[in-house]
C-alpha cells in the first residue's frame, strides 16, 4: 500500500482535482465516480489497490473539489465531461489504462473508449451501464420524459432526486445491512449539492443521460471486435441499475466476467475488499 497524495491540474482552464497512489511506472487504473459524489467514493480502494496498481481518480467538472462552474458558464453534457477527462489522462502522460467506472463515469468512459479504442486495456464495471437492461424504469422514466419534452414541469420533476432522502437512499437501497454504510459519504455528497447552482448543473446532466443510450450500439461493436477484458461487479439489489445491466455485458464482451454481490449501488461502501480481490484476480489474467 502506497500512500494517496491529493492534486489538482489545469485543463483548458478549469482546474481537476484527483487522488493517485502507486508506483508511477505501474499499470494504471482509472477510477471514474458517478452521481451525485466524486472520487472520495473511491478513498478506500486506491489504497486497496496501490501497491500494484497507479490508481488515478479524479473529481468530474461539477463534483467534489473540481472547479464547478455555474449551468451558464460551462455545457454540462456528457459529451463535455469526456473531453475534460480525456485532456485530464494526456496531461497526466497516462496511455494505456484500465477503466473502472460506476453510474456516471460509465458513458465519460464509453465516450473514451471510442474516441481512443486502443487506450482502454481492461473495463471494470460496477453498477455502470452500458446495455437498455440495466435501466430500472420506476427510476429512469421520468428522466426520459424530460429528455423527450423538455418542459419546466418535467424538469422539475427530477428536483426530489437532489434532496438529503433520495441521496441517502441511493447509499442505503438493496443493502441488506445498512449499517455497515458510513453515513459520512452521502453527507459529503449532501453538502456539495447544495452550493448555489448545483441545482442546475445536475438538472442539465441528467436531462442529457438520453444521449448515453445513442452510444451503446457503438460500445457493444468496441467490445466484440476488440476483445477487450470486462469485469462486471455489481451490486445485484440496485434499484436504478438493475443486474441485468451486467449480465448484458456477457452477450457482446468475449468472457466476460459477471459477479453479482449482496449489495446496492454503492457496492464498495459494504464490499470493498471483495471488489478489491475480484479486481486483482482478474487483471491478473491479462
Amino acid at each position: 500500500m502506497s500512500r494517496t497524495h491529493h492534486r489538482t491540474v489545469t485543463v483548458g482552464g478549469l482546474e481537476v482535482f484527483y487522488r493517485e497512489a502507486g508506483p508511477q511506472d505501474a499499470p494504471v487504473i482509472l477510477l471514474l465516480h458517478g452521481y451525485p459524489t466524486s472520487s472520495h467514493m473511491f478513498r478506500h480502494l486506491i489504497p486497496a489497490l496501490s501497491d500494484t496498481y497507479r490508481v488515478i481518480a479524479p473529481d468530474h467538472i461539477g463534483f467534489g473539489r473540481s472547479s464547478a462552474p455555474s449551468a451558464e458558464d460551462f455545457d454540462y453534457t456528457f459529451d463535455a465531461l469526456a473531453d475534460v477527462t480525456a485532456a485530464f489522462v494526456q496531461a497526466l502522460g497516462v496511455e494505456r489504462y484500465t477503466v473502472y467506472v460506476q453510474d456516471y463515469g460509465a458513458p465519460i468512459a464509453w465516450r473514451l473508449a471510442l474516441a481512443d479504442p486502443t487506450a482502454v486495456e481492461g473495463v471494470i464495471s460496477q453498477n455502470g451501464n452500458a446495455y437498455e437492461e440495466g435501466f430500472v424504469p420506476a427510476f429512469w422514466e421520468p428522466i426520459w420524459a424530460d429528455a423527450a419534452h423538455r418542459t419546466t414541469s418535467t424538469r422539475d420533476a427530477l428536483r426530489p432526486a437532489l434532496g438529503r432522502a433520495a441521496v441517502e437512499w441511493q447509499y442505503t437501497h438493496g443493502v441488506p445491512d445498512p449499517t455497515l454504510v458510513d453515513p459520512d459519504a452521502w453527507e459529503h455528497d449532501i453538502t456539495l449539492l447544495q452550493r448555489p447552482g448545483q441545482d442546475l448543473v445536475q438538472l442539465d446532466l441528467f436531462r442529457d443521460y438520453a444521449s448515453n443510450r445513442d452510444l451503446y450500439p457503438a460500445l457493444h461493436d468496441w467490445l466484440r471486435t476488440s476483445g477487450v477484458p470486462v469485469l462486471a461487479i455489481w451490486g445485484r439489489n440496485d434499484e436504478i441499475f438493475a443486474a441485468a445491466g451486467a449480465e448484458a455485458f456477457a452477450r457482446d464482451a468475449p468472457g466476460a466476467r459477471v459477479e453479482l454481490l449482496d449489495a446496492g449501488h454503492f457496492l464498495l461502501e459494504t464490499h470493498l475488499e471483495e471488489v478489491a480481490a475480484s479486481i486483482r484476480d482478474w487483471r491478473r489474467t491479462f
